[in-house]
């Protein structure tokens, strides 16, 4: 075994894989258990889900959003309604890849009222949690969408214009690419084909990396 940036144990490539999808499967079931009713910020107040993160624990590439919306405040699941439908034609039509072989958090677990944009104290308490699931996934390759979701894994106050299209690295390994939330797309709808350009760059990536991709 080795131990994650964060000190948890993980398997590392001597490892049989199963044995580390299923340490990853059981450190999320931790997380979310230590989560538990979280009232670590005033989102807890009208939230109705806290909204963990879906998908393959083994993903390769794992993508973080910003925080729910009304649709996934009411599912408890990330990115459905709307920008979840436009976010599953970016995976099939650019990325030839499903919601089963990714994995999707957002970077602060309960909706910020009326969609806004999550606070620096609600993200920092929500912090521990999100560094906690990237260190069980160990993503080969991270995808951020939108500006919350980018400056905080980056921990930079640049803009999203001025950090999507480019690769950046993150905890010193993974590369990271940042781009428009599907949300703001549905709002301006002319920077789709800059995302589509960011979306092919992180499928040249997670094929150059040795990434699972349907044919």
């Amino acid at each position: 075994m080795v131990t994650g940036a964060w000190g948890f144990s993980l398997g590392g490539p001597d490892v049989p894989v199963g044995s580390r999808v299923e340490a990853a499967a059981v450190e999320l079931r931790a997380v979310r258990e230590a989560i538990g009713d979280c009232a670590r910020c005033r989102l807890c107040e009208q939230r109705n889900h806290i909204v963990f993160g879906m998908g393959n624990p083994d993903a390769d590439l794992v993508i973080v959003g910003e925080g729910p919306g009304a649709n996934e405040d009411a599912q408890g699941l990330p990115f459905v309604g709307a920008s979840g439908e436009m976010l599953d034609r970016m995976l099939s039509n650019v990325l030839s890849l499903s919601r089963d072989e990714v994995y999707i958090l957002n970077v602060v677990k309960c909706r910020p009222p009326n969609n806004r944009t999550p606070e620096p104290e609600e993200i920092a308490a929500c912090r521990p949690f999100l560094d906690r699931q990237l260190a069980a996934l160990r993503p080969k390759v991270l995808l951020a969408m939108g500006r919350p979701a980018a400056q905080t894994l980056l921990g930079t106050t640049q803009g999203i214009n001025a950090l999507r299209g480019t690769w950046k690295v993150w905890d010193g390994r993974v590369p990271l690419m940042s781009t428009y939330h599907p949300a703001y797309l549905l709002r301006r709808p002319e920077d789709k084909v800059k995302t589509f350009e960011d979306l092919k760059l992180v499928r040249r990536r997670y094929d150059d990396l040795g990434g699972r991709r349907r044919a």
